[in-house]
């Protein structure tokens, strides 16, 4: 099956899995496996265990690595894993079997197989690079009240080095600065809104971030032409880009109880690392970046809670000391004020920023 790159065993979560070993990760593997994507999983599954179980698609599946950590780690209703390429349908088969799970793997052109298929509850699109060429068919294929998951790492173009592919393939100007990656977050978010808007699919963002090389974000798909409508009065500019979406990028709640049940997972974790009772199952398991999840999530609940577009980088104002006692000044003046994902020295408030340098 696989002749150039030998196989390797790797341990994800709950899942023992073989992938290819290759000098770098590239197109060119036979499989494509990301390490670095583990994160990508691991948030994945923390979603989908605060929603009752799904019918759910692992659009692009590779090794199967998603599929068979969701079959190990959720409830659900069905899972159905596809991928174009022979030698993944194989891996796939071989990885389901080692890890005892069960589930329906196809060997199809993805497009061709959401057209071909009922739909589901839960749809994953995670491609190498843009997601642009899999969106209509995913759009049509999710269900009423289902949830689309889009992973794009086509990110040069959204954030502004390549302005003019930004406009050809997501069809709105970025910009080049502190905010580039909120903001092509944002109009990667309009740009899948428009496409659901074409099927009076309302697709509201419950979840987004952005992290290393990539774009994440989780809809719920809200049937409807007064719901598309309230989505359109959204979109508009930001900083001269756009035009993108305006509107929140997360559930507050739904962020609050992800980084809840992490927390409590983590404490657990310590408790059995110390004192081991049988066999019990740790959701996110031998994870590396474990503490980098959590306070990862962290930061996204504290500014989710924030009602504001956009932040202001403290290395841009000048000398105005460290950013926590920034954030400690606005919050005794009333205002929210939070750290946010998206830059290190970045701060997202409700206050007017023509007030921060008085403050």
């Amino acid at each position: 099956m696989i002749k150039k790159f030998p196989l390797k065993k790797i341990r994800e979560g709950s899942a023992d899995i073989f992938a290819p070993q290759g000098d770098k990760i590239s197109r060119e593997l036979p499989v494509f496996y990301n390490p670095v994507m583990k994160l990508n999983r691991d948030i994945s599954i923390l979603l989908l265990q605060q929603f009752p179980a799904m019918n759910i698609c692992d659009l692009l599946a590779g090794t199967g690595i998603r599929a068979i950590r969701i079959a190990k780690e959720l409830s659900y209703k069905s899972i159905t894993a596809n991928d174009h390429n022979k030698n993944s349908f194989s891996l796939i088969k071989k990885n389901m079997r080692y890890n005892k799970v069960k589930f329906s793997v196809f060997n199809d052109d993805a497009n061709r197989f959401l057209l071909d298929s009922k739909g589901f509850d839960y749809i994953d699109v995670d491609p190498f690079g843009s997601s642009n060429p899999f969106l209509d068919a995913a759009v049509k294929r999710i269900s009423r009240d289902g949830i689309l998951a889009v992973t794009n790492t086509d990110t040069a173009a959204m954030t502004g080095t390549y302005p003019k592919s930004c406009i050809r393939k997501y069809w709105a100007k970025p910009k080049l600065d502190y905010m580039m990656h909120e903001t092509g977050l944002r109009i990667l978010i309009r740009k899948i809104q428009l496409i659901g808007m074409q099927y009076e699919k309302a697709l509201i963002p419950l979840f987004s971030y952005y992290k290393d090389h990539y774009m994440r974000v989780f809809f719920r798909c809200i049937k409807g032409k007064k719901e598309c409508d309230n989505i359109a009065k959204q979109h508009g500019m930001l900083n001269d880009a756009g035009p993108l979406w305006l509107g929140s990028l997360w559930d507050k709640k739904l962020a609050y109880k992800m980084h809840s049940q992490l927390s409590k997972t983590t404490k657990e974790k310590k408790a059995l690392s110390k004192n081991p009772v049988g066999n019990k199952k740790i959701i996110i398991d031998n994870n590396q970046n474990y503490n980098e999840l959590l306070k990862f999530l962290k930061i996204i609940k504290d500014e989710s809670k924030i009602n504001a577009v956009g932040f202001f980088d403290t290395h841009r104002m000048g000398k105005i000391g460290r950013k926590e006692e920034l954030i400690g000044k606005i919050r005794k003046k009333g205002h929210k004020a939070a750290s946010t994902h998206f830059l290190g020295t970045g701060i997202r408030t409700d206050i007017d920023y023509s007030l921060i340098e008085k403050i």
